[in-house]
């Protein structure tokens, strides 16, 4: 029987990130880039081409592999057909990731990926018993599930530079210690998703160095959390039409209830006011008095069609999924 642990499925490394969030601009940057050549960050001119230093290449080619916009062809990098829907120039949902909406489905996509490339993030958003830690209990609580993996055991230095960057990229900051140009370069930061860190020195400190925000899914639109809603049930229900229960999306760990930080009515809200505005949705009570959300067609093209009514540039296309705008740049 398979082992099923909470890293199960997780990529066995940590710290590919070399210390580095995603920063403003940096998804964009690697697909034009990968676009005019697929060996563009392996080439010796990778910097000048990125515009960044020497030690940042390899983090914008880690984050842009962990989001799904990129994948491994040999030696080189190939943009997804996920990377051309959102950030095509011409045809993209959201080429510059203006919108919050993009924001929360890339959150989305790096913690769900069934090869998942940041094992701290999955393990913090989606296992975590509880929501407060000092970053020294959450290492060791990170160790143990590595090692319950099978995974190698990490260094735990290792361990500290993932929970240092988790807690870059989504935890504000006090803006008279790190100016708002900072603010501005880190994206993430504006879903709050963790908790401010207390003020560096003090007690509060040492011993709450990581909060998980669980009500933070609040701000998450309902298009997001039904598209994810869609997404899991295609992964776990099957590709076929069919249901799932409400309440499994809001409690299982890889479901968008954990993962998105929505609560369990919040989410139920959610889907229900999408599930009344499109004609393959339905919520609907179970033999046992459960809601399940009923889909009509495939789990997984529904959701993307689904997704794609959020984006004000695919309109009056929205139904349009990025296997069908694969299929389109194929033919041009």
């Amino acid at each position: 029987m398979p082992n099923h642990t909470p890293m199960t499925g997780c990529l066995p490394a940590f710290g590919r990130h070399r210390g580095y969030p995603p920063r403003d601009g940096w998804l964009r940057k690697v697909y034009l880039a990968l676009l005019q050549d697929h060996a563009a960050l392996r080439r010796p001119d990778a910097t000048v081409v990125l515009g960044v230093g020497k030690s940042m290449v390899p983090a914008m080619s880690f984050w842009s592999q962990a989001f799904g916009l990129a994948a491994r062809h040999g030696r080189d990098l190939v943009p997804t057909d996920r990377a051309h829907w959102l950030l095509d120039e011409e045809a993209g949902a959201d080429p510059f990731l203006e919108l919050d909406t993009s924001l929360w489905v890339l959150h989305w996509w790096l913690v769900s990926a069934e090869r998942c490339h940041v094992p701290s993030w999955r393990y913090l958003f989606g296992y975590s018993p509880i929501s407060r830690y000092s970053r020294a209990e959450l290492q060791g609580r990170l160790v143990a599930a590595a090692e319950a993996a099978g995974h190698k055991s990490p260094a735990r230095s290792v361990v500290a530079a993932d929970i240092a960057c988790l807690v870059s990229m989504y935890a504000l900051r006090d803006r008279d210690a790190t100016g708002v140009e900072d603010e501005l370069a880190n994206p993430f930061r504006t879903l709050h998703l963790l908790d401010p860190e207390p003020p560096a020195g003090g007690a509060a400190g040492r011993s709450h160095g990581v909060a998980v925000r669980r009500t933070a899914g609040r701000r998450c639109p309902d298009v997001v959390q039904a598209y994810a809603s869609l997404d899991f049930a295609a992964r776990t229900a099957g590709p076929a039409r069919g249901s799932i229960s409400l309440a499994r999306l809001a409690s299982d760990p890889l479901g968008p209830g954990r993962l998105l930080l929505t609560g369990n009515e919040d989410l139920r809200r959610a889907v229900h006011r999408v599930a009344g505005r499109h004609a393959d949705l339905a919520v609907v009570q179970s033999g046992d008095g459960q809601e399940t959300l009923a889909y009509s067609r495939g789990p997984a093209l529904l959701a993307e069609e689904v997704l794609a009514t959020a984006y004000p540039a695919l309109q009056p296309d929205a139904g349009r999924a990025w296997g069908q705008l694969a299929a389109a740049r194929s033919r041009s």
